[in-house]
């Protein structure tokens, strides 16, 4: 393994094993490596696993087959060392976004003082200045998922894990709050490994891009998908374009296999 590796993933499958029903094969033999401070996308057709590895990454799954190492200690359990990021914001809707914010603070060895400073500031570092009083019922989307990320990044974790965070935004927030996250991420380095069923949102944020195959799930294939600039006009380059027809036609392989095997 190599040892430059912030997170070691080696060799995990994992089963779910339900109440009722038949137990389901999520995972198998799954290995990969994530560099401290890189970015990495998880792409795959639906019912992959992308979010079962990643909640195993998160120490809310257990890892029974194989191992998960973060900084070459085997992960166990949830820790301060991993945030998480959900599609759904997961957002108290009877505090506001101080209080939010506020609340990923709570644990730390802080003074109250402190803990207002650091809030305000990552409340500034989302854009949302001026909304620290509102509640989530009187926010946007995005503005909801700003916060969500705001109290995540405020208790300062190495690793952000990111599950479809844009997911259930219009394409026009989505587009702004894939930009914000790269401007985020520039500025507070952090290791990111983030969900997605999009292929362009994967090339345009990721460093590299491990795609799934259909279930269980495994990795087919890492591509390379660092750019020199990710200003938005990059999407228009021929150079963005091939490399998000490269990835599309892999996954477009392992959709069309995840379809056959649920037909009728």
């Amino acid at each position: 393994m190599d040892d430059q590796a912030q997170i070691v993933i080696d060799g995990v499958t994992h089963t779910y094993r339900p109440a009722h029903g038949r137990a389901v094969l999520a995972l198998s033999d799954v290995s990969l490596e994530v560099r401290a401070r890189e970015f990495l996308a998880l792409l795959g057709p639906s019912g992959c696993g992308k979010s079962t590895l990643l909640y195993l990454v998160g120490g809310f799954l257990p890892t029974e087959v194989g191992r998960i190492l973060v900084e070459g200690r085997p992960v166990s359990a949830p820790g301060p060392d991993r945030g998480i990021v959900f599609q759904h914001f997961a957002l108290f809707p009877w505090k506001t976004v101080r209080a939010n914010v506020l609340y990923g603070l709570e644990r730390q060895p802080l003074s109250r003082p402190e803990r207002e400073q650091r809030a305000q500031a990552f409340i500034d570092l989302v854009g949302l200045g001026g909304f620290e009083e509102s509640y989530p019922s009187q926010l946007s989307g995005g503005m909801r998922q700003r916060t969500a990320l705001a109290r995540t990044l405020a208790f300062d974790p190495s690793i952000l894990l990111m599950d479809e965070p844009f997911g259930a935004l219009d394409a026009q927030t989505r587009a702004l709050m894939q930009t914000e996250l790269l401007g985020i991420w520039r500025r507070t380095p952090k290791t990111v490994i983030f969900v997605t069923h999009d292929v362009q949102e994967a090339v345009y944020l990721a460093d590299r891009v491990a795609v799934m195959s259909t279930r269980p799930g495994r990795i087919k294939t890492i591509v390379d998908t660092r750019f020199g600039d990710r200003n938005p006009s990059i999407l228009r380059s021929k150079q963005f374009v091939e490399k998000v027809d490269e990835i599309w036609d892999l996954v477009r392989v392992e959709a069309i296999k995840a379809q056959e095997d649920t037909a009728p």
